[in-house]
């Protein structure tokens, strides 16, 4: 359907290159040019909006701290996260989570406290990637094809990163995977937990992404996700191969407060739902549903895509009516009347 989102790698694994493409405010950072939220169910905006201290036109907090913890000050108000995002007109996406007492919470495992390290010759290899992926964001070149269930993006200064990863991957799985089940740093688990989505035997691999889904550290789920979500690719379009990838914790973070973990797990889910399996359909609506419905409603419009088909596909909606609704701008309407029923 063309209303699929894309894996784009906007913000692999840093807020630096997530707002790569901001435009600097007179103070010297970037200015805001949305603010949305999530997480929120009994408490009122007005009162988060407070604690905040940020508007639109503002530029971002100053100290990113201080405000998650004016933030849970408020009434009800577990845990906060603020995370910006790229780009709005050239200005900042401010995404502000919350936790409420009572509801949903994500747990992570216990960080792991190996010594084991990667080869050398990966950790160099990954860190060129990362400076080649700057400048494709930079330049706009972000495109990406994962229909050999890993990411090669168009840009030829990534994409002979990529390539070598496929080298790497198999030279070296049995460190890799040791690495992310058991390094206690977390630079390394994050590049062993893309890497070794190169791996040539996809399903090999499955057990040790879906467990680093449950790591402690932000960017090594991310990357996991990332990873995951190219496999589902190649199991859509290649079902011989008997590649299943859970959507269970999948799921789950939809309820995350870390806002990545929400898009990331959104955008994966888009690829394991294709074929609608009812048992995936299910554990949506009981476990997701309001926060699809605020994540569908974000103002971002590319932000809010992934969430907007999974809950059109919840809802029975058609391919074809979820497109329609969308390019209608009749979002709400379809959101409204997925709700509608469970209300």
């Amino acid at each position: 359907m063309q209303l699929r989102p894309n894996y784009l790698l906007l913000k692999p694994l840093s807020l630096l290159l997530a707002c790569a493409g901001l435009m600097p405010a007179q103070s010297g950072g970037p200015r805001v040019g949305v603010v949305d939220f999530y997480g929120v169910r009994k408490v009122k905006i007005e009162a988060i909006r407070k604690a905040l201290a940020v508007k639109e036109g503002d530029p971002l907090p100053k100290s990113k701290g201080d405000t998650e913890e004016a933030i849970e000050q408020v009434p009800n108000v577990v845990a906060a996260r603020l995370e910006a995002a790229c780009c709005e007109d050239g200005k900042a996406i401010l995404y502000v989570g919350i936790e409420e007492k009572g509801a949903p919470h994500v747990t992570y495992n216990d960080p792991p406290a190996g010594l084991v390290k990667l080869p050398q010759e990966v950790h160099d290899e990954y860190t060129g990637f990362l400076s080649s992926v700057g400048l494709a964001v930079r330049n706009g070149k972000t495109e990406e094809n994962l229909a050999q269930g890993h990411s090669l993006m168009s840009d030829p200064g990534v994409r002979k990163h990529q390539e070598r990863f496929i080298e790497l991957a198999d030279a070296h799985l049995d460190k890799i995977r040791e690495v992310l089940r058991k390094s206690v740093d977390e630079e390394q688990r994050a590049i062993a937990a893309y890497v070794i989505g190169y791996a040539k035997d996809k399903k090999a691999v499955l057990p040790d992404l879906q467990s680093a889904l449950r790591d402690p550290d932000d960017t090594v789920r991310n990357n996991a996700m990332r990873s995951l979500g190219a496999i589902a690719v190649l199991a859509t379009r290649e079902p011989d191969r008997g590649i299943a990838v859970a959507p269970v914790w999948f799921v789950e973070m939809l309820n995350s407060i870390i806002w990545q973990d929400r898009q990331t797990a959104a955008m994966t889910l888009v690829t394991i739902t294709d074929k609608r399996d009812p048992n995936v359909m299910g554990l949506l609506k009981e476990r997701a549903l309001p926060a699809l419905a605020e994540m569908a409603r974000w103002q971002h419009l590319p932000h809010a895509l992934p969430a907007y088909i999974l809950l059109g596909r919840v809802g029975g909606l058609s391919e074809d009516q979820i497109q329609t609704a969308w390019k209608d701008g009749k979002r709400e309407e379809v959101i409204q009347r997925v709700l509608k029923p469970a209300k």
